[in-house]
């Protein structure tokens, strides 16, 4: 193997001592460039297999069965898919025995034909009481964005949907200047029924 040259400048022994150390270090050879990148290599292979390995995207039977559900638990004929796989990830990941929960519920949506979610409500805390936790988290997840205590989306909560005549998010204005001062459209007082038992209340900080 032929032995590697270096090039050195005409003035080296003529240059100052900060010259003369900047050209020891751009005399590196093809070997040690070599080398580094073998160490690089090997520590970031070593780095990546010590990491945990994330958390998998829903399947595709999953979601499906989260949709179904969410569908009919907020009485809409149309969701945006996208949200539920980022909020059935984020339920499942932060309590894994949401997925089995899930599918429970789903099924038992699958044995009857439920006009309303009240009705499927209230037959799923009868069925077991454990579908009253599932219910909230599904609900939360749709209604205000959040699941497990983490925001997954915000504009697109459909809290914001059922008052966007009356009601805009924070930080958004969608009215003209003072829009403000205008009276607000009447909004009829509800009248259905609860579907699920009463919980306890828990004020959330903010």
């Amino acid at each position: 193997m032929a032995a590697e040259r270096y090039s050195f400048p005409v003035d080296v022994h003529h240059s100052s001592p900060n010259g003369m150390r900047m050209n020891r270090m751009l005399r590196m050879s093809r070997r040690d460039v070599l080398l580094a990148g073998m160490g690089a290599a090997v520590v970031s292979v070593t780095a990546h297999a010590a990491e945990p390995p994330e958390a998998s995207a829903p399947g595709v039977a999953d979601a499906a069965q989260f949709l179904t559900l969410s569908l009919r638990l907020t009485d809409r004929e149309t969701l945006s898919p996208a949200i539920g796989n980022a909020l059935y990830a984020r339920i499942v990941q932060a309590v894994p025995e949401r997925k089995e929960q899930i599918s429970r519920l789903h099924a038992l949506l699958q044995q009857k034909h439920f006009e309303s979610a009240q009705a499927l409500a209230k037959a799923a805390e009868q069925a077991d009481p454990v579908f009253k936790d599932v219910i909230h988290d599904i609900m939360t997840g749709w209604y205000r964005g959040v699941a497990a205590q983490k925001v997954v989306v915000y504009r697109s909560a459909l809290m914001f949907d059922i008052t966007k005549d009356a009601v805009y998010p924070k930080t958004y204005a969608t009215g003209g200047p003072f829009y403000w001062t205008s009276k607000p459209p009447e909004v009829p007082l509800p009248t259905g029924e609860p579907g699920l038992s009463p919980s306890k209340f828990v004020v959330e900080p903010t």
